[in-house]
């Protein structure tokens, strides 16, 4: 099918609404759980580099399940993969929220993520194809809104939940929301994959699922041992030996597990960089600000979240600003503001970020940083 082909489906504006929100809810569960950690470190008697574990071990699971899920597009339907997603997602929502120890709650959260890691991809494939080209540059604005906006909401929400209620209504709230998109958004949706059941390559499986889980691992772990540790230096180096490995098998291999050739496409490229820049700010940001709010400042969980609001509400009403004049003003003009925003914003916290700051200080810092954020991360999406 050549790029300006569309697959003709009942409602396409419907199904990606469903697509999006099943996305919203995976990516507000992905950091809504990081204003509980000192919580739940509270609760099960662990350490916080290992009450930690529970976003980096989502992340993971994210990390593994992408590259894999090229092939799952091409052997399973639609409707099939996105009842997986929602069902694998229930499922972890529940074994979370009842979780009586750290261990099944950790389990829970990593059933969730391959709810999550099933939908993202299969979203962006979907919205590709049923949509003409010239209305992909709004949809994908909305997509790149949702991709931002959840994860930063995400603290403030939980936050409100987890002084009112308990830490484990995040869970209920994502389980409700995941069973009504089930019941209600599923008859949105038409089957517009096109399966073809290539042959299952497990070198490639085997190499993506060490290299990506090897290197997140050994990032991760530094958090709490030194680099010197033979457990981090080894997973780091057997993650980069395996995607090296990855890298150079999909580029020799006739039908490869994934098309890296796209990488020749420099606007593509440089989009893909943008987006890993973009994610990286707001996941580390999205970490450790609530650590920072309730462990150093001791503020509430109800109070740090509300600290954040203002710069995910800034971040949401820019995206879509920043979207619609993308062709007026273009990305060599726009790009520079944000990454300007975002380079002011990580100086004011490094300025501003002690035992005694000022709590409008950390506001206005956020509300700097999560403005670049928006440049960075919807001229990706109008570029990638």
């Amino acid at each position: 099918m050549s790029e300006n082909q569309v697959i003709k489906v009942r409602n396409a504006k419907n199904m990606a609404l469903v697509l999006m929100l099943g996305a919203f809810i995976g990516l507000f569960s992905e950091t809504a759980l990081n204003m509980a950690l000192t919580n739940i470190k509270e609760d099960f008697e662990v350490s916080a580099a290992t009450a930690q574990w529970l976003t980096t071990g989502y992340l993971l699971t994210l990390g593994i399940l992408v590259p894999v899920s090229a092939l799952l597009i091409r052997w399973f339907s639609t409707n099939q993969l996105i009842v997986a997603s929602f069902v694998l997602s229930i499922i972890g929502s529940i074994i979370a929220a009842l979780a009586p120890t750290f261990s099944q709650l950790f389990i829970g959260r990593v059933i969730q993520a391959l709810g999550t890691g099933i939908l993202l991809p299969l979203m962006m494939n979907v919205i590709l194809v049923i949509f003409p080209i010239y209305k992909r540059g709004m949809v994908m604005g909305l997509m790149g809104l949702v991709i931002t906006t959840a994860p930063a909401v995400g603290p403030t929400i939980a936050g409100l939940m987890v002084d009112v209620l308990d830490w484990s209504y995040i869970f209920w709230l994502s389980l409700l929301l995941y069973v009504l998109i089930l019941v209600f958004g599923l008859k949105q949706i038409d089957n517009v994959s096109t399966i073809t059941k290539p042959k299952i390559d497990i070198l490639s499986i085997a190499l993506s699922t060490i290299g990506f889980g090897g290197l997140i691992y050994s990032l991760s772990s530094i958090a709490e041992k030194s680099i010197t540790t033979p457990s981090v230096y080894g997973s780091l180096i057997a993650g980069i030996v395996a995607i090296a490995l990855f890298i150079t098998r999909q580029v020799t291999m006739e039908i490869p597990m994934i098309n890296l050739q796209v990488f020749k496409y420099p606007m593509f490229t440089l989009g893909i960089v943008q987006l890993f820049i973009g994610m990286l700010l707001i996941l580390s940001t999205a970490i450790l600000l609530p650590l920072y709010l309730k462990g150093s400042l001791l503020f509430s969980a109800a109070l740090a979240g509300l600290i954040l609001l203002p710069g995910s509400v800034l971040n949401a009403a820019l995206a879509p600003v920043v979207g619609k004049n993308f062709d007026k003003i273009g990305a060599k003009k726009l790009l520079p503001i944000g990454f300007t925003l975002t380079f002011i914003g990580a100086i004011l916290f490094v300025l501003t970020v002690t035992s005694d700051a000022a709590v409008w200080t950390i506001i206005a810092s956020n509300m700097v940083f999560f403005a670049g954020i928006a440049f960075i991360i919807m001229l990706h999406k109008q570029m990638g």
